[in-house]
């Protein structure tokens, strides 16, 4: 793609690989170019975080599946898999910033990719804000003086709701604020907590396991699926593993701040997956299996909080939830990162409001200043909703899933069409050499399936089902609040288009140029 923004007649150092490569796209190196190959695996996992977002959903699933939930969740892995696979392609091919809007703009044309992209960031804004919300889920079971409204922390209560609003605020200035600093900051924070994460994963899995109460076979008991049967039960639990197994492609975002991005990404993009696929997996077996009661109700309420605490006392219990803490604060972060990367990416092209300013960035720090303050602000105004009522933490997390899973259907879909008529190249080497990834021929078979996948979640996920979504009745507008907020993005990006299209014809100035297709 052709960039818009001032060319730099400045050489690239010749010993710089990484800034030729990306010069060859048309871009000049900003971003300071610091990550290695553990930092690359961190922006996916951190993303991904299974503390943050297990511990924040298991007790959505089991509400609606009991304990036979459990077997969305490898359901769900080898979906998300294929389109990883295809991810890490894209990635050795393209290492650029805005991961799904500049592969989806080079398969396609600007207009599909810059849709792609721009439902994609929206879609990273909720997910910021649905993230910062997983505080409650923690924080009051550690301490209950972190019940800083009303006396009820349960996510779905008033108090509860509103609580979880104040302390998302709370986490959203401190992500911004890291954000604005040197990117080196940025990648110890992500490094640290994500090691964090997984001994304390680790540990989670193996006290849970050791203090099992029944066997594997209960995750083959459909009691809790009675009203909805058992493929009811499967569908609607598969949303746990849904928001759980997104944001692998934040390794592609960052392929600006990478060393050696075109062999890095594709293998953090894959075992950032993998390894947070089979931890997550270990978790929500181990806390069916470990859960005090399957009965008494407070699984189907508080989760793996409760399983901790209850099981393995209240020390131990509480020193594993101080980790999710780290964990749900560093994937905040990470998330929060990776739409900054998607907004710098699109304004850099001139293709957002204010674009000027949004791709300005600091050379001292290298990092988008003003793109952090815009997702900070926009996600911390969607947390105003848990005000106005419980529901709202639903809504905006299964909103989210949707978004980016729309938004990766934007990618293989015109992937496949590309393979189809043969433009899709699979040679080339990567920095060293070596020939790049790529899928051979099981390319198209393997991107199929991931189409097919990605689309049959996003209907799964965005059917607006009563019971779901507005269980206490009297809210419509929660119950299509994923559909009506999907159209709401669609119809605000159509007019930015054509308003944008006004102002370039009436000032004369042709548009920019479209991206070559890809051969």
């Amino acid at each position: 793609m052709t960039s818009t923004a001032p060319a730099d007649t400045r050489p690239d150092p010749p010993h710089d690989p990484d800034a030729r490569a990306l010069a060859a796209f048309g871009y000049r190196q900003e971003l300071h170019r610091s990550l290695g190959r553990y930092a690359s695996f961190a922006a996916g996992f951190s993303f991904i975080s299974v503390l943050t977002t297990v511990f924040q959903f298991f007790a959505f699933g089991y509400a609606f599946g009991g304990p036979v939930f459990f077997w969305a969740w490898p359901a769900v892995l080898v979906g998300q898999l294929l389109v990883a696979a295809c991810f890490a392609e894209l990635a050795a091919r393209y290492p650029i910033s805005g991961a799904i809007y500049q592969w989806s703009s080079r398969l396609s044309n600007v207009t599909f990719g810059w849709f792609a992209g721009w439902i994609m960031v929206i879609g990273q804004i909720v997910v910021v804000a649905a993230a910062a919300l997983a505080l409650q889920m923690v924080l009051p079971a550690l301490w209950s003086g972190f019940q800083l409204i009303g006396t009820d922390p349960a996510p779905t209560s008033a108090d509860g709701a509103a609580n979880a609003a104040v302390l998302g605020v709370i986490l959203l200035a401190l992500t911004t604020v890291v954000n604005l600093l040197d990117n080196r900051v940025l990648s110890l924070v992500n490094r640290v907590g994500v090691t964090a994460e997984i001994i304390g994963a680790v540990l989670i899995i193996a006290l849970l396991l050791t203090h099992s109460e029944r066997s594997p076979g209960i995750t083959f008991h459909t009691e809790g699926a009675a009203e909805s049967g058992l493929l009811g039960a499967l569908l609607v639990g598969s949303f746990t593993a849904a928001y759980v197994m997104i944001g692998f492609d934040s390794a592609g975002e960052m392929s600006e701040e990478t060393h050696h991005p075109r062999r890095t990404a594709p293998r953090t993009i894959l075992t950032a997956l993998g390894a947070a696929g089979l931890l997550g997996g270990l978790l929500v077996l181990g806390g069916l299996l470990a859960a005090p009661s399957l009965t008494d109700g407070r699984l189907a309420v508080d989760g793996l909080s409760y399983v901790l605490t209850s099981s393995l006392g209240d020390g131990v219990g509480r020193a594993l939830l101080a980790d999710v803490v780290v964990a749900i604060t560093v994937a905040t972060l990470a998330i929060q990162t990776a739409a900054c990367r998607m907004l710098f990416s699109m304004a850099r092209d001139g293709q957002l409001p204010f674009s000027h300013r949004l791709a300005k960035v600091n050379p001292r720090t290298g990092m988008p200043a003003a793109p952090a303050v815009v997702v900070g602000v926009l996600a911390a105004s969607l947390l105003l909703l848990n005000f106005a009522s419980p529901e709202a933490f639903l809504a905006i997390g299964t909103t989210c899933i949707v978004m980016l899973y729309l938004a990766y259907a934007m990618v293989t879909g015109p992937l496949l069409v590309a393979r189809l008529r043969g433009r899709f190249t699979v040679d080339g080497t990567d920095e060293t050499g070596t020939p790049l990834f790529s899928l051979g021929r099981w390319g198209v078979p393997v991107n199929a399936l991931a189409l097919l996948y990605g689309l049959a979640m996003t209907v799964n996920l965005a059917w607006p089902r009563a019971a779901v979504y507005d269980p206490a009745g009297g809210h419509w507008y929660f119950q299509w609040f994923t559909v009506l907020f999907l159209l709401v993005t669609l119809g605000a990006g159509v007019l930015y288009r054509l308003l944008r299209a006004q102002r370039v014809h009436a000032a004369g100035d042709a548009a920019p140029a479209a991206p070559e297709p890809t051969r």
